[in-house]
C-alpha cells in the first residue's frame, strides 16, 4: 500500500470555499439583482479563501487548544465572570462580522446603497460553516438578537442596540448578541421558566437563571424571556427583555456565570449557566407577546442551523473526495473503486439538492420577513424550516460519518478535520428542536392552519411546471402517495399523529427536494440532470439495483 500524499492544491475547493461552487453561484445569480450579484461574487470570493485559509486554521487551534476559558475573579478577589478566547478567535470575530453577515440584513451596504438580505447573509454562513460550524452559532444568536430588536423594539431600544448589534467595522463598538431561553426545570418547555422580572424604581431587574446560555460572556446583550410579577402562567406570560451584558459604567449587569458547559462539540461558542441577581433588562415590544417574538427568532436560527448543516456536509464530502484523490490502496487510487464512486456520488447529489432546497426557503423566508408573503406562504415557509432544519441536521451526522469511514482509521484522528465535523454535527439535531420537537410543529402546522393541504397544492403548481419525462414519472408517483399519506394523517387521532410525525415529515422533505431537483435539471442541464436522477433513485428507486447506470452519473456527478 503506498503512502498518501497530500492533494495538489489548485485553484478551487482547497484553497477557497467558493470559487468553483457552481450551484451556489447558479443560487446567487437567480435570486440576487444584478449589480448585488457582482457584489456578493466578488465579496465572497474574499471570504471563501479566507475560511478555507486563516479562519481554518483558527478553528482547529481553538477546538484542540484554545476553547473559552471562565475567569470568574480577579485578582482582588471580585467576581468579574469574564470568558476568555484566544487571540484567532478574535480575528475571526472581527473578519466575519466586518463581512455583514449580520449589518447588512438591517443596514445599507455602503457600496450598493442598498440594505443586503438574508439570501447573501446565509451564503456567507454556508462558507463560514464549512470550516467553523461553532462559530457561526454565535452569528446566528447574532442575527436573531438583530431580528428582535429590528422588529419589535421602540426607537429607543433600537438606538440604544441596533448599531452595535449590526457593526461592520472599527467606528462601531460590536455587541455580540445572545437569545436566552432554557432553564434547568423547563429545557423546551420554555412556558415552565420561572426567571422573574421586577419593576423597582421605574426599572425592570431580572432574578433567577439560564441553564444553557450559548455566547455568555462573548455577547453584549442577550434577549431574554422572563415573568413579570402576577403574570399568567405558561408561554403566555412570558415578556421579552434586552439585557446588557455590562452597565454604562462598564461593570458586570448584576449578572454571574456559574460555569462553562464541557461540550462534545461546537467548543469555540461558550456556553453557560447564567445567573441574574436584579439585572437591569429592557421590555422589547408588547409585553404579552415575548413567547411569540422568540418564536420567530427561532425561525431564522432554524434555517441558521440547516445552513450549518449543509456547510458540514460540503465539507465532509470535499474531505472524503480530496482524500480518495490521493490515497492508493491495492494498486490504485480510492476515487477509482466503484464503492467508493457510488458513496461520493450519492453524497454529492444530496448535498447539491438539499442546499439548492435551503436557498430556495431562504428565499420565501426573505418574502415573509419583508411583509410581502401570503397568509398562506407564511404558513408554509414554517412547515419548510421544520423540514429541511431536521433533514439536514440527521444528513450533517450522517456526512461525517461517511467521511470518517471513507478516510479509514486516519478518519478517527484529530490530525484530520473529520473528528470535529461529526463531533460538531451531532447538536444540530440538538439545538433550535429535536427532531420530536419538529415533529409537534408538523401536527399543529396540520391541525391548526391546514398545512398538509397547502404543501399539497404548492407542491403540485411546481410540479406541474415541469416537462414530463422519465425522472418525474417517479415522482409523480411518490407525490400521489404522499398526498394520500397526509391527507391520512390530518385525519387521524392524537396518538397516531404522534407515532407518524417525525417519519411523514423525511418523505415530505425528500417530495420538496425532488420537485427542486427536477427543476435545476431542467433550467441548468448537463451535471444537474445526472444529479437529479441519482437523487431520485437513492431517495425513490433501486440506485443499488442499477449499478452500471448508476456509475455512470457517479463519474458525472462527482
Amino acid at each position: 500500500m503506498k503512502v498518501l500524499k497530500e492533494p495538489e492544491k489548485k485553484s478551487g475547493y482547497a484553497t477557497n470555499f467558493f470559487k468553483e461552487d457552481e450551484t451556489l453561484l447558479h443560487i446567487l445569480k437567480e435570486k440576487l439583482p444584478p449589480a448585488f450579484f457582482d457584489y456578493a461574487v466578488e465579496k465572497l470570493t474574499a471570504y471563501g479563501a479566507q475560511c478555507a485559509g486563516p479562519i481554518d486554521e483558527r478553528a482547529k487551534y481553538t477546538d484542540r487548544e484554545g476553547q473559552p476559558v471562565l475567569k470568574q475573579y480577579d485578582r482582588y478577589g471580585e467576581e468579574v465572570s469574564e470568558v476568555w478566547v484566544n487571540s484567532g478567535y478574535k480575528q475571526t470575530v472581527k473578519e466575519s462580522y466586518g463581512t455583514g453577515m449580520v449589518g447588512y440584513v438591517h443596514k445599507e451596504i455602503p457600496e450598493l446603497g442598498r440594505k443586503g438580505n438574508y439570501i447573501y447573509s446565509y451564503a456567507q454562513g454556508y462558507l463560514l460553516s464549512q470550516t467553523e460550524p461553532g462559530f457561526y452559532c454565535p452569528v446566528t444568536l447574532s442575527m436573531a438578537t438583530a431580528y428582535l430588536l429590528d422588529h419589535y423594539g421602540n426607537e429607543e431600544i433600537k438606538k440604544r442596540f441596533l448599531p452595535h448589534v449590526c457593526a461592520t467595522n472599527a467606528d462601531e463598538e460590536l455587541y455580540e448578541g445572545a437569545t436566552f431561553l432554557t432553564e434547568r426545570q423547563g429545557g423546551s418547555d420554555v412556558g415552565a421558566n420561572v426567571v422573574r422580572a421586577v419593576k423597582e424604581e421605574g426599572q425592570y431587574r431580572l432574578y433567577g437563571e439560564k441553564y444553557f446560555a450559548s455566547n455568555a460572556g462573548q455577547c453584549g446583550v442577550a434577549m431574554v424571556l422572563a415573568r413579570k410579577e402576577g403574570a399568567k402562567e405558561g408561554t403566555r406570560g412570558l415578556t421579552l427583555f434586552a439585557v446588557p451584558w455590562k452597565q454604562d459604567n462598564g461593570e458586570l449587569n448584576h449578572l454571574r456565570i456559574r460555569r462553562l458547559k464541557d461540550k462534545l462539540g461546537v467548543r469555540a461558542v461558550p456556553s453557560g449557566e447564567v445567573e441574574f441577581d436584579g439585572s437591569v433588562a429592557y421590555v422589547v415590544g408588547d409585553e404579552s407577546k415575548g413567547f411569540y417574538y422568540m418564536m420567530e427568532a427561532l425561525n431564522l436560527s432554524r434555517i441558521c442551523n440547516a445552513v450549518a448543516s449543509s456547510g458540514i456536509m460540503k465539507r465532509a464530502y470535499e474531505e472524503a473526495k480530496q482524500y480518495a484523490m490521493a490515497r492508493e490502496a491495492f494498486g490504485q487510487k480510492l476515487i477509482d473503486l466503484p464503492m467508493i464512486q457510488q458513496t461520493l456520488s450519492q453524497l454529492k447529489a444530496k448535498l447539491e439538492v438539499e442546499v439548492a432546497a435551503i436557498f430556495d426557503l431562504v428565499e420565501l423566508y426573505d418574502k415573509v420577513v419583508a411583509g410581502e408573503a401570503s397568509d398562506s406562504a407564511v404558513i408554509l415557509h414554517r412547515l419548510y424550516i421544520a423540514l429541511l432544519k431536521k433533514e439536514s441536521a440527521e444528513n450533517a451526522i450522517h456526512f461525517a460519518h461517511e467521511a470518517i469511514e471513507l478516510h479509514g482509521g486516519n478518519g478517527y484522528i484529530e490530525d484530520f478535520i473529520t473528528p470535529r465535523l461529526l463531533r460538531d454535527a451531532q447538536v444540530l439535531t440538538v439545538w433550535e428542536g429535536t427532531a420530536n420537537i419538529l415533529g409537534q410543529e408538523l401536527i399543529r402546522l396540520v391541525n391548526k392552519f391546514s398545512a398538509d393541504e397547502l404543501f399539497i397544492n404548492q407542491t403540485f403548481d411546481r410540479f406541474a411546471l415541469l416537462a414530463k419525462g422519465e425522472q418525474t414519472a417517479l415522482v409523480e408517483v411518490k407525490f400521489a402517495e404522499v398526498k394520500q399519506q397526509l391527507e391520512q394523517f390530518a385525519k387521524a387521532e392524537p396518538l397516531v399523529q404522534q407515532l407518524q410525525a417525525k417519519p411523514l415529515m423525511e418523505k415530505m422533505a425528500h417530495l420538496y427536494e425532488s420537485v427542486i431537483a427536477l427543476e435545476y435539471a431542467q433550467k441548468f442541464k448537463g451535471k444537474y440532470e445526472a444529479i437529479a436522477e441519482l437523487y431520485l433513485k437513492q431517495t425513490w428507486g433501486n440506485a443499488d439495483g442499477e449499478g452500471t447506470r448508476v456509475l455512470e452519473l457517479s463519474k458525472i456527478v462527482i
